[in-house]
């Protein structure tokens, strides 16, 4: 990569605390849900649908709920909402990118909220299209390292696999792929008995900007308050914080 925010390691490492459990859940349902309308409730046929339930099972989300989700998507429990994905682009503080992934029942509730959390962040919603262009759609494989010394190993592993690149930093190895490459790089880790944190589809910056402290700290929080919006699904962005800052934000999660 050309470059790389640390915001997706920071969430995946905080986990779900940021979010109370039930709204967790409802986002991840509503992922699943999408993912069986657009192609089949069989997640050995649909790559989407695999990688949500994936997620929602990392989150602790009960089999029973995922199974009921999946039924009912496929047209075997009651109608559910109309959902479609919406994606909104803006900047924060400091002029770093921000992109987000939502899933929504309501076009213009979720454009309202997150055009509110924007202007309350210091931030701003822009026009379709002002920062896409500086994001890559990749697969992102997270490995916690036990033992730091495989990290090259792995990482040649990955290559092997048919990885685009790997990086290791703070004792977590990420390896990037290509979208339709996820799925095959992953099993050929697992086959070597390598523990995966999380495997999913995201969107890396092509390059980043550094903030100064001020701007880093706010730009935390207006992420943190834009991802818990209900219909966020995730939020991206180039930013790049001193180490000190996430030092302190990692601290009080």
């Amino acid at each position: 990569m050309s470059g790389h925010s640390k915001w997706s390691t920071i969430k995946h490492q905080k986990g779900a605390t940021d979010v109370k459990r039930g709204a967790l859940f409802t986002k991840l349902s509503r992922g699943i849900t999408l993912a069986v309308r657009q192609g089949g409730g069989d997640p050995d046929m649909n790559f989407k649908l695999r990688i949500a339930i994936d997620k929602a099972k990392a989150s602790n989300m009960p089999s029973d709920n995922i199974t009921r989700t999946v039924k009912k998507a496929s047209g075997e429990g009651a109608g559910g909402e109309a959902l479609e994905e919406i994606v909104y682009e803006g900047y924060g503080p400091g002029g770093s990118a921000i992109l987000l992934q939502a899933v929504t029942a309501s076009r213009n509730r979720t454009a309202g909220e997150v055009r509110s959390t924007f202007n309350r962040g210091g931030g701003s919603l822009g026009e379709s299209g002002c920062v896409s262009w500086n994001f890559e759609n990749k697969g992102v494989i997270t490995v916690e390292m036990a033992d730091p010394s495989k990290a090259e190993e792995l990482g040649l592993l990955a290559i092997d696999a048919e990885a685009d690149d790997v990086k290791v930093e703070d004792g977590v190895l990420e390896v990037y792929t290509s979208p339709d490459k996820l799925m095959p790089v992953r099993k050929a880790l697992e086959a070597a008995g390598v523990t995966i944190a999380s495997a999913e589809l995201s969107l890396v910056p092509k390059t980043t900007i550094l903030l100064d402290a001020h701007a880093a700290e706010q730009t935390l929080k207006l992420l943190d308050h834009l991802e818990e919006l209900d219909d966020v699904e995730r939020a991206y962005t180039n930013a790049d914080f001193p180490p000190e800052v996430l030092e302190q934000y990692q601290a009080a999660a």
